[in-house]
């Protein structure tokens, strides 16, 4: 998605009052929504459009703005306001109704108290402390799934956590209509990889379905020695080519056989509708190599991949792509690899046999070519970097049967301390939160999986308010996380999901 696709999406804020106050106070209420909405639409923080819609007056008005809400397609979410008092009885049709994302944002209008012309008229209008807390019972009561955001609608603050939230709407709105092409299927004997596809598509939208590896082999074939070229041009441009890869090179038909799988692949995902696919390199029909330089590209360009069929992985990287449109770090296909557990301080090597996207590079990527020892299939191309240092999260889903479970780790990405002049593929080091024995034993405890999205430009707020929207379990590992509070969390959230489900 484009920052502009994203600019086209839409959040509306309803304002809650009530027709005792009468028109001359209800026309004060317009006129304050309206400069609340036109302030955080100019925020840059917030990746979408603000839209304001009419003051919520009676139960009838707001369950058909929650019905028109449901039905536009631009519409990711609604934020609640409540300028004055809101008799919260006349929200519950409409909350009942409403399918959207909610935020509840507890504002006033005015930031400072105006202390010697403050009179009851003031009062009367300037109710916010007193309906949102209203209506956040009615929330509670109701057991809403929503964001609650406090503080003054002009604070930078407010409008950075209004932005993640909008970001997490957006990546649910996407994950409504999501399809991802399961290519291959899954890798042999690998459990974690496997999950429940209908469950999948009943509580997160994502559709997956499953093809056989010649009818990707068949869009490949048929990609235009034009196009081809085109790409291959394309390559030369973008990357550090290896020499036996530039023209005249001993290697270069093993480039062009890449980029003719990087066309075929686009062009079978664009036709069928997918943002998000899977490979394995046990089901490589008629492929003349495993796609490397292809996924990578495919990620660079929003798509979600992840390798040996894990289509939930997948999934998460495009969601993940669509939550950080527009915003700098870039987020990959990751896999925990290899441990350095030097005294000095333990880190993760992640890595996967060619699939890292370039978006979290620190530098330019070069273009390789180097031998894979399994998926008996010529040596494919594929390109070779370090990420970019810094803050970054961790996070993988996994299906317990009865339900998915958001696994997410703090880290902070750092350089190699030596070079990796032999170690062939993209990779990102990290240092994970709160250490690496305490990180690590508390994912595992969690069932969290050896794949995962690596994102450097959305935090864990993010991944936070998306299973919040989902109604999914989340598990956070950060720097105040201790293993007995994590072992209690699981067990508690076993509870909590089974009875929440119904017996």
């Amino acid at each position: 998605m484009t920052p502009e696709a994203l600019g086209q999406l839409e959040v509306w804020l309803v304002t809650g009052s009530q027709e005792m106050y009468g028109p001359a106070t209800l026309r004060q209420v317009e006129a304050h929504a309206r400069e609340v909405v036109a302030g955080l639409d100019a925020q840059p923080e917030i990746p979408v459009r603000v839209v304001h819609r009419e003051v919520a007056t009676s139960s009838g008005s707001i369950r058909r703005t929650a019905l028109e809400a449901n039905a536009a397609d631009t519409c990711i979410g609604v934020i609640a306001w409540m300028h004055t008092f809101s008799p919260a009885k006349m929200w519950i049709a409409g909350l009942s109704a409403l399918q959207k994302p909610l935020l509840h944002l507890h504002t006033q209008f005015n930031r400072d108290l105006p202390w010697a012309e403050i009179d009851m008229d003031f009062m009367n209008l300037n109710q916010s402390a007193h309906g949102d807390r209203e209506f956040g019972f009615l929330e509670t009561r109701m057991r809403l799934r929503r964001k609650t955001v406090v503080g003054h609608w002009r604070d930078p603050e407010v409008a950075a956590r209004v932005g993640v939230w909008a970001r997490a709407a957006a990546g649910w709105h996407e994950a409504q209509s999501l399809r991802v092409a399961r290519i291959g299927d899954n890798m042999r004997e690998v459990a974690v990889t496997e999950g429940d596809k209908v469950e999948a598509q009943i509580r997160l939208g994502v559709a997956v379905n499953g093809y056989g590896v010649d009818v990707l082999a068949d869009a490949v074939s048929a990609v235009s020695d034009a196009e081809l070229d085109r790409l291959v041009v394309e390559y030369e441009e973008a990357y550090e080519l290896a020499p036996a890869l530039r023209a005249g090179g001993a290697r270069r038909e093993s480039l062009r056989d890449a980029a003719r799988i990087e066309a075929g692949l686009r062009g079978f995902l664009d036709g069928g509708g997918f943002r998000a696919f899977t490979d394995t390199f046990e089901n490589l029909g008629r492929l003349t190599q495993l796609p490397g330089i292809a996924a990578q590209r495919l990620m660079a360009d929003g798509y979600g991949f992840a390798a040996e069929g894990d289509w939930k992985t997948a999934a998460l990287v495009r969601i993940a792509k669509v939550m950080s449109t527009g915003l700098d770090g870039g987020a990959s296909f990751m896999e925990d690899y290899t441990y350095d557990l030097a005294p000095s301080g333990p880190k993760v090597l992640g890595a996967h046999m060619l699939e890292v996207c370039p978006s979290i590079a620190a530098d330019r990527p070069s273009c390789e070519i180097h031998p894979l020892t399994i998926g008996g299939r010529a040596d494919p191309v594929r390109l070779v970097f370090t990420a970019a240092p810094g803050p970054a999260v961790v996070a993988a889903m996994l299906d317990l049967g009865d339900r998915f479970r958001l696994v997410l780790n703090e880290v902070e990405l750092v350089e190699p301390e030596e070079d990796l002049p032999r170690l062939p593929v993209a990779r990102a080091l990290w240092k994970p939160k709160p250490d690496f024995a305490t990180a690590t034993e508390a994912w595992l405890r969690a069932g969290g999986p050896h794949h995962s999205v690596l994102c450097r430009a959305i935090g864990s707020e993010a991944f936070a308010d998306l299973a919040e929207i989902a109604g999914i379990e989340l598990l956070v590992i950060d720097g105040a996380t201790r293993i007995r509070d994590v072992a209690n969390e699981l067990r508690w959230n076993q509870a909590y999901y089974r009875l929440a489900g119904g017996l």
